[in-house]
């Protein structure tokens, strides 16, 4: 099991509070006795599911996916529609490769993830849920199985739970697949027998989702945090954190972090607070280069920019994203050039190449991402990179086409001095790239006839300016 990182008291424990036996699953009576269950009893006995939807709006809880969608308004979508059979699927494939956190809750406390399932259910309608789980999570389906048997023989889910007063099974479903099952609707459809590929929205799945029915959809960590809402409440629940985005996030420490691991945050405690607290700072005598924050689809964030608060919007507005919860820190060696080609290479590699722009921009996005590395860069490739960038997150169908850019644009936004290395002085100051210094002569030759380059030996591409192919700029 992962590591638990040591945090200040002053940061509150919404998932990880809860007593466990050394990560075994807990008997039901001894997890009762430590506070499983008790939300979704006083849900059944006296809460009505409109009240709980706006208790979710009161609490300000935002989708812990990723993308922060407001989980009353998601709520509310799934509960107004009419129809003979709803679902709630709580996504445990964890796609971003080395993030375990939702893990980390299924392991620890699975009678909170499936509490949490449950009072969602409820709130929506729904009488089936399923928790899907990425199939190599062995302890995690068992325990979270276990957990399903026990409620089901205490009487609190199931057929005729609670003396008749509710009808919800849930089921734990092993999945497995490729990183896009972290997509909602990709999810969905692989859930269905079908290839796992995004879906045009609206219709949203709260509308028509699983087998056309409306359905809701979590993961693993938005529906863990839901019962310590309901048992102390929305005003407690807001209070964590910053203004627009509540309470708290596990957050997965990695790189060259003194003690890497798994820590639980407040939202919109600093960048920097998260490393040296958490964390522990840097390993050793290394100095902080750069955090890859949000997962292979974040964004490359300098040591300057650590004062930035890790929260949804302000890391969207720097170029990165909140994501996965993940945290990779690097120091000197690391080179930004290098770092954001071989995240732009997983992105196209994950595609699944349903539309155009995704299926082939990337592709493109990539091959310049490698040009930039080796020097071999063409006059236009900087330009060129920016506006394909542009045109494909401005044509994403899912978020995986619209993040996927993000290294590529945050290391040209930060890093413009470690890229000029590369593309006009032929070295990679962090010594992992071997760029070939690209000439001004050389840049002409490779040029497209008609080109700036071919016109004119002077101004940009001159060597007076180290050979920079004339309109290259940086992105504003």
């Amino acid at each position: 099991m992962a590591t638990i990182l040591r945090t200040p008291r002053s940061w509150p424990r919404v998932t990880l509070g809860r007593e466990t036996a050394n990560g075994a699953l807990l008997p039901f009576a001894r997890a009762e006795r430590v506070g499983a269950w008790a939300a979704w009893r006083q849900v059944a006995d006296r809460e009505a599911p409109e009240t709980l939807v706006r208790l979710m709006k009161q609490a300000g809880l935002r989708g812990r996916g990723g993308a922060g969608f407001p989980a009353a308004e998601k709520w509310f979508q799934c509960q107004v529609m009419e129809a003979s059979q709803k679902y709630v699927v709580v996504n445990g494939y964890e796609a971003d490769p080395g993030t375990f956190t939702d893990r980390l809750l299924m392991e620890r406390d699975p009678h909170g993830v499936i509490e949490g399932t449950a009072i969602a259910a409820y709130a929506v309608g729904a009488t089936k849920a399923i928790v899907a789980v990425n199939a190599g999570y062995a302890r995690a389906i068992e325990r979270l199985s276990g957990a399903i048997a026990q409620a089901e023989e205490a009487g609190v889910i199931g057929i005729d739970a609670l003396e008749g007063a509710i009808t919800l099974q849930i089921e734990v479903r092993p999945v497995q697949g490729a990183f896009l099952l972290g997509e909602e609707t990709v999810l969905l459809r692989a859930l269905e027998g079908k290839r796992g590929m995004p879906e045009q929205r609206p219709p949203y799945p709260a509308e028509r989702g699983l087998f056309d029915k409306p359905t809701l959809v979590h993961n693993i960590e938005t529906v863990a945090t839901i019962p310590w809402i309901v048992t102390n409440g929305a005003a407690a629940f807001a209070a964590i954190g910053a203004k627009g985005s509540s309470g708290t996030k596990l957050v997965q420490l990695a790189g060259a972090v003194a003690n890497p691991g798994v820590a639980e945050v407040p939202l919109g405690t600093s960048l920097g607070d998260i490393v040296e607290r958490a964390g522990g700072g840097m390993r050793g005598d290394a100095a902080m280069k750069l955090a890859i924050v949000g997962g292979p689809l974040g964004g490359l964030l300098p040591a300057e920019r650590m004062d930035l608060p890790f929260d949804f919007d302000a890391l969207r507005d720097a170029g990165a994203t909140l994501g996965s919860g993940s945290l990779v820190v690097a120091d000197d060696s690391a080179c930004a050039v290098d770092l954001g080609r071989l995240l732009e290479r997983f992105a196209s590699d994950e595609a699944c190449g349903k539309t155009i722009p995704c299926r082939i921009g990337l592709k493109r996005l990539t091959e310049i991402a490698d040009r930039f590395a080796a020097g071999h860069q063409r006059p236009q490739d900087r330009d060129l990179m920016v506006d394909l960038s542009r045109d494909v997150i401005a044509s994403g169908l899912c978020n995986h086409e619209r993040l996927a850019p993000d290294p590529l644009l945050s290391g040209l936004r930060y890093f413009a001095a470690e890229y000029d290395a590369h593309l006009n002085e032929g070295r990679c100051p962090a010594g992992v790239c071997s760029p070939v210094r690209v000439t001004a002569s050389a840049a002409r030759r490779g040029a497209p006839r008609g080109s700036p380059a071919r016109k004119s030996t002077t101004g940009a591409a001159s060597a007076g300016n180290k050979g920079r192919p004339s309109g290259d700029t940086a992105p504003a």
